[in-house]
């Protein structure tokens, strides 16, 4: 199956927590193994397939353009300005419409470092169905995970996914890529939104669905999560 040739790629955060490493450069910048965070993300979308990358930006968004632009190689960037607002995951999305296509994207965070020992990228094309589905999310198990230290966040059953509620924990937790309709943020507000609130929705209505990577995922949020990760990739 041919998975998606455009990806949505979440790059406008602030970073507040990865401080004092983003005190002059956007989080997508800070360095982990030898390599921007953002081109972790690019060149697995490109392994992937991915052709065309729309990239917002806001916090050090010249530095960030001007990094891209000297890429060579991978998807073609384009830019979703957020200089005037940050607009959060649904927001973002929901701004970049229009430069989006009509196709399936990739929606791709980019403080996600994975040691992949299977086809994570490739099971997530394989299971995406949208006539059954308004999204799916790649997950990782959350013991072993680096820089996750929440109780997880859903159940998964014959692929279909639930969120854990009231219950104390939950064996997986999003890990920062999924697939869905670039028009999935349409129904959300104007300004700033998360993309869980319609992803509750979906759940709800059966349509949320995910697989979980054959490997080691590594959330780069702060500091010692970035040391960690350097550390775990060093011996990968």
């Amino acid at each position: 199956m041919t998975g998606p040739k455009t990806a949505m790629v979440l790059a406008a955060g602030l970073g507040t927590r990865m401080r004092p490493l983003t005190d002059d450069r956007p989080k997508a910048l800070v360095e982990v193994g030898g390599k921007a965070l953002i081109d972790h993300v690019l060149d697995r979308l490109g392994a992937a397939g991915v052709e065309r990358a729309v990239v917002n930006v806001h916090w050090f968004a010249e530095r960030l353009e001007a990094h891209l632009a000297a890429r060579t190689g991978g998807p073609e960037i384009v830019i979703s300005d957020e200089r005037a607002e940050l607009l959060e995951t649904g927001g973002g999305l929901k701004k970049a419409r229009g430069l989006l296509g009509d196709d399936p994207v990739f929606v791709a965070n980019i403080d996600s470092v994975w040691i992949d020992r299977g086809d994570a990228l490739g099971d997530l094309i394989r299971l995406w169905d949208p006539a059954r589905m308004d999204a799916a999310l790649l997950l990782a198990r959350r013991e072993g995970s680096i820089g996750f230290e929440g109780d997880g966040d859903v159940f998964l059953e014959d692929g279909r996914l639930t969120f854990r509620g009231d219950r104390p924990s939950a064996p997986f937790a999003y890990m920062g890529v999924h697939i869905t309709r670039p028009d999935y943020a349409d129904r959300g507000p104007d300004g700033p939104f998360s993309l869980s609130g319609l992803w509750r929705q979906s759940a709800r209505e059966g349509r949320l669905y995910g697989c979980v990577l054959d490997g080691d995922w590594m959330h780069v949020g702060d500091p010692g999560a970035r040391d960690e990760a350097e550390a775990r990739l060093t011996v990968a």
